[in-house]
């Protein structure tokens, strides 16, 4: 069965973007940019509408790290955008996105991995879809300008830290195998995951 990867990138005070900031909060380094084009390309990118809209935009811009991106496999679930969509090897799916990537799961081959989009995941995880957990958290703190925040809406999530690493001195990457919870700690059913 094809593992899912949820995949953030993030201020420390968890924002997905800034207002006027640059991507990667211009603090992508030669270490982390070498890491992102080792990544395996065998994966399914999955991703939403917005997502979609701003990362197409910035390839096409040419923004550092994009290009990696163009060759890959990508599936966008939406029901606002219409065929043919512009960037390279990108298939839309108008269907119910958890559905679709439990069909995946099932009888696919290729492992998933998402791309920003935060209702998707949030939706994904709280279905018992999401095998791994990896947050690469960037050193700055966007209380003024920061918008989209991630973990808003979650729910109750248990992590257990499976990996860690440090890029360009100052970018922390953190793997985790995800648990959602019933309820806080000391409650019943605290430890019980939720289908």
């Amino acid at each position: 069965m094809p593992e899912l990867l949820v995949d953030f990138i993030t201020s420390l005070d968890g924002y997905g973007a800034a207002e006027g900031w640059p991507g990667w909060w211009g603090l992508e380094g030669p270490e982390y940019l070498a890491w992102l084009g080792e990544q395996p390309d065998d994966s399914t990118i999955l991703m939403g509408a917005t997502t979609y809209r701003l990362m197409s935009e910035l390839a096409t811009a040419g923004e550092p790290g994009t290009d990696v991106l163009a060759d890959r496999s990508k599936l966008v679930f939406s029901t606002t955008l219409t065929d043919p969509l512009a960037w390279p090897n990108t298939e839309l799916v108008s269907g119910d996105p958890v559905e679709a990537v439990r069909h995946l799961k099932d009888s696919g081959t290729r492992p998933l991995t998402t791309l920003g989009s935060l209702t998707l995941c949030r939706s994904l995880l709280r279905a018992g879809l999401v095998d791994r957990f990896r947050v690469g958290i960037f050193p700055v703190i966007t209380g003024s300008t920061g918008r989209d925040r991630i973990y808003d809406g979650y729910p109750d999530v248990a992590l257990d830290l499976v990996a860690s690493r440090t890029f360009d001195g100052r970018i922390q990457m953190l793997e985790y195998l995800p648990r959602v919870l019933a309820g806080p700690p000391g409650t019943a059913g605290q430890n019980t995951a939720v289908p």
